[in-house]
């Protein structure tokens, strides 16, 4: 088999779209797709979203790249390439994801500070049986931080490693989680576009290797009733123009000592708070892992080293200091996620909001916190469409065509339960 061109872009949904092109094309730098696919849901329901164009003849749209991008990929004979997204007049689509993540970029650098993100993937395995019906892959000894053919019999994980060591994604971790059979998978921090271009393709290959294995890896919120939750944890910084980490209040990073642009952030991530909850926790099955108590990010708070609150500040300094914050999750398109983090924390530079006290409760048992996210999908859309200020800093129309979406989304699941739900969702994430 001759080399081919894989060209792939993550939709609204957070579904990798693409298609192959024949080695000819390696030195093209653009192909086109259908716009509408802005208007399809998980179900396949063509809908008219807002810039979508569904009722205006479906026209193209046009990926472009630079040729510098094309990467090596898992398939030996196949190359790839992530791009971002133009209208049929060569205007960039404001509906394209990373090109939101490129809009939120620029406006930190007009300050003169560099966002790097580095993001934590938690998964579960899921196998099928004899009936076709989803079940947890066995892992007869796995335990938190568990490593080995205990907690991986199959090994796939030492594959997706193996492979990831030779394409040059810079992993930081493997882990078991707390329940199994989940995973966590933890790639280095760097600039922001380029570390979420990273977790993309590494979640598509990371899935596509364990397929091999014969695992059903996804990155859902909650596959498994009875367990715990996954997400995907934003961890962000910023480097300034002398290189220097713009967080850091020290050689360790304590709530009583944080500098001014770390209060402003936590300040801006709480006021915006139950908006952002619609666009990064972004499914039904989210509401499902956003519980009290869940270490994931319910409560509007913050916290030191304190793994039970929504934006968790690192005790590592210096060039390590960072802000996590714990509430997306893996049905979040990852560009657009980490672009209203980020635009929500420069909303707290910009207009001066006040920083809520930190949380001095456990979490479990006992908040500071009187205020939450929104219990439901359907409580979370209406707090994005409310938040104007939110939805005009990320960007009006991807907003609008999200709200239009999820509040469809609402309808498509509210008579779902238990495996019809998460078979709504599991194969796509």
């Amino acid at each position: 088999m001759k080399d081919r061109l894989r060209a792939v872009f993550c939709d609204h949904l957070s579904i990798m779209r693409g298609k192959y092109l024949p080695a000819s094309k390696l030195a093209d730098s653009e192909t086109r797709f259908c716009r509408s696919t802005f208007g399809v849901h998980y179900d396949k329901d063509l809908l008219p979203a807002p810039g979508a164009m569904m009722m205006d003849g479906l026209p193209d749209m046009e990926l472009r790249w630079k040729h510098d991008d094309i990467r090596d990929s898992w398939d030996p004979h196949t190359k790839i390439v992530l791009g971002d997204l133009y209208d049929d007049e060569g205007a960039p689509l404001e509906l394209c994801p990373r090109g939101t993540l490129k809009r939120a970029v620029a406006k930190w650098e007009a300050r003169g500070l560099t966002p790097k993100v580095g993001i934590e993937l938690e998964a579960f395995a899921m196998q099928a049986d004899e009936d076709g019906n989803l079940r947890p892959y066995d892992t007869p000894g796995a335990v938190v931080y568990g490593t080995g053919p205990l907690t991986d019999p199959m090994r796939f994980n030492d594959a997706i490693w193996e492979k990831a060591d030779e394409l040059g994604f810079r992993l930081d971790m493997i882990t078991a989680e707390f329940d199994a059979p989940q995973f966590e998978y933890t790639l280095t921090f760097d600039n922001a576009v380029q570390a979420v271009d990273d977790i993309v393709l590494f979640r598509l290959m990371a899935k596509e290797i364990a397929l091999e294995h014969g695992i059903i890896l996804t990155f859902m919120p909650k596959p498994i009733a009875e367990a715990g939750g996954s997400g995907m944890h934003i961890n962000f910084s910023f480097s300034d123009v002398s290189g220097g980490n713009a967080l850091s209040s020290g050689a360790r990073n304590m709530p009583e000592t944080l500098n001014d642009l770390s209060k402003q952030c936590l300040a801006g991530l709480l006021h915006h708070h139950k908006a952002l909850a619609g666009l990064i926790a972004p499914t039904a099955n989210s509401y499902q892992r956003l519980q009290p108590g869940s270490l994931s990010g319910f409560w509007k708070n913050w916290g030191g080293d304190h793994r039970n609150v929504t934006t968790r500040i690192s005790s590592e300094g210096g060039p390590k200091s960072r802000l996590e914050h714990r509430m997306a999750d893996g049905t979040a398109n990852p560009y657009t996620a980490v672009a209203a983090v980020l635009n929500a924390s420069l909303l707290g530079v910009e207009n001066n909001y006040p920083l809520q006290p930190i949380e001095t409760g456990d979490g479990f048992e006992k908040n500071d916190a009187k205020e939450s996210c929104a219990m439901d999908l359907k409580g979370a859309v209406a707090d994005l469409k409310a938040d104007t200020v939110l939805a005009d800093a990320i960007g009006r129309l991807l907003v609008d065509n999200h709200v239009f979406m999820k509040e469809k989304e609402v309808k498509k699941t509210k008579d779902l339960e238990g495996d019809a739900l998460r078979d709504f969702y599991v194969y796509f994430v």
